[in-house]
């Protein structure tokens, strides 16, 4: 692709604006009325978030969903065999990205990341829909397979085995991502963005404005 066609690729952002004097002094309930704004506007997936880690120096990153926030943080769930259980295993350091591009919006939120317990894994894993359990149990993730047809010869197999009632597998389950530190970025004009960091220091959260 031409350099020229890339570098054209411009908007002036002009959707809304992020002031100190309009923000929730707490990150948790700023981010609750960002993600209801998502819902309310019909975003799709507005729960899909980019989760980066890194061991060995070397980062990565994909998109999993949240499945459930609080004043403890934020839930998602995976294999933790694969290649981001892995990382976490050996540096539970991480960032998640909210990107909502209708709304001009993204949100950065850094921590550590925790297991969750066995038996609030179990019960997500059993609210599941009855064949996204089976891709849990047939997938052994981010290990090398030899084609299509033998994940979907063992997604078969084990749907035989077990009915409607498969097991969770050992290696599956949650985490969750302690917050230390947020940020809210808003779009702004003439790319004046809106950075709003909220840091946490001890156990007060201290809240600063960046340049863009």
């Amino acid at each position: 692709m031409d350099e020229n066609t890339l570098n054209n690729l411009r908007k002036n952002y002009q959707k809304g604006e992020l002031l100190e004097s309009k923000v929730n002094p707490n990150p948790f309930k700023q981010f609750d009325k960002w993600f209801e704004e998502a819902l309310s506007s019909n975003i799709y997936e507005p729960n899909a978030m980019i989760l980066a880690t890194a061991a060995d120096n070397r980062p990565s990153a994909r998109v999993v969903l949240l499945k459930g926030f609080d004043e403890n943080g934020f839930k998602f769930y995976t294999n933790y065999n694969s290649r981001k259980g892995k990382e976490i295993s050996i540096n539970p350091n991480a960032a998640l990205l909210f990107y909502w591009m209708e709304l001009e919006r993204q949100i950065r939120i850094e921590g550590r990341i925790e297991k969750l317990s066995k038996e609030e894994s179990l019960e997500y894993f059993n609210s599941r829909p009855l064949d996204s359990r089976y891709g849990a149990l047939a997938s052994s993730q981010s290990e090398i397979i030899p084609d299509r047809e033998y994940l979907e010869k063992k997604f078969s197999e084990l749907k035989e085995k077990y009915g409607d009632n498969p097991p969770m597998p050992d290696n599956w389950g949650g985490f969750i991502l302690k917050p230390v530190l947020f940020e809210f970025w808003q779009g702004r004009p003439n790319r004046l963005h809106d950075r709003i960091v909220y840091e946490k220091k001890e156990s007060n959260w201290n809240i600063y404005r960046l340049s863009p």
